[in-house]
């Protein structure tokens, strides 16, 4: 936030909505020292699992994220229901040039952590150009990378390189950050290895504002972020899997459970953080 506000300039956009922009912002944290969920104002957990669970089912439909009340993605579906850019559908289903056929590169990823995990080549991409030139909402937070690292002790840590082109500041990246951390967490325990660090680039990061003229004031999120970073910053909270999860089908068949079952077997302990802060989304 400091960093955006400092150093960045008025663009427009898109959306028709003003932002304050900077450029390639890069930093990392490492997830021993807790889960990083925002402790200066309330972020949804459930929220955070069941957009992540609908991600690795490779569903272009929002029916889970309806199921329990998850409603963030309602802007960008179609009548039906459907998100043709959605994330996880190239997660899973990634097409083959000249074939017909599709790389499932979640479970690649998986298969090489236990085969060859100093492999330099675990990458996922939810950008394919033919999709993402034409759609209304291509992904943005587009690449992530898996590494393993090895601590003083050389015993291996996994660790997960996250790409974003596009950010919003006050409403997206926290939950990107989580969402990530969650990811690593999950890869980590189903390949047997302790966590490490995560860490993101940020292309373009943003924060929405009013117009220089006053207007589209309702949009403004500097007055939130402000509010915001004069919060002391509480203890990170901790997260622990279930070791029922054992495989990626033990998480796809989770599924079909309800929310207090799916949120059993990803317990996060000790999370208080501060009072929410609204902030107006900008379509």
């Amino acid at each position: 936030m400091n960093e955006v506000l400092t150093r960045g300039t008025r663009k427009e956009n898109r959306t028709g909505i003003d932002t304050i922009s900077a450029f390639n912002l890069n930093y990392s944290i490492d997830l021993n020292n807790g889960f990083p969920l925002l402790t200066t104002k309330k972020i949804s957990w459930k929220n955070i699992v069941i957009e992540n669970l609908w991600f690795l089912s490779g569903d272009l439909h929002i029916g889970l994220l309806k199921k329990h009340g998850c409603k963030f993605w309602d802007h960008w579906a179609d009548e039906e229901g459907y998100v043709p850019s959605a994330y996880g559908n190239f997660w899973r289903k990634f097409p083959v040039h000249d074939k017909k056929e599709f790389n499932d590169q979640v479970r690649y990823v998986l298969d090489t952590l236990q085969k060859n995990p100093n492999s330099r080549r675990m990458v996922i991409s939810a950008w394919a150009p033919g999709n993402a030139q034409t759609s209304k909402l291509p992904p943005c937070h587009l690449l992530f990378i898996f590494n393993v690292q090895y601590d003083g002790n050389n015993e291996p840590r996994l660790c997960v390189h996250l790409t974003q082109r596009s950010c919003d500041v006050a409403l997206g990246v926290p939950y990107n950050i989580a969402g990530y951390s969650f990811l690593l967490h999950l890869f980590a325990h189903l390949s047997g290895m302790k966590v490490g660090t995560f860490g993101h680039s940020l292309v373009d990061a943003h924060i929405y504002t009013k117009k220089a003229n006053g207007t589209m004031e309702e949009y403004d999120h500097i007055p939130g972020l402000k509010k915001q970073l004069q919060r002391e910053i509480g203890i990170l909270p901790q997260l622990t899997i279930d070791p029922s999860i054992k495989t990626l089908d033990d998480v796809m068949n989770l599924l079909d459970a309800d929310t207090e079952i799916i949120l059993s077997k990803f317990k996060l302990d000790n999370y208080n953080p501060k009072t929410f802060i609204p902030f107006k989304v900008a379509v």
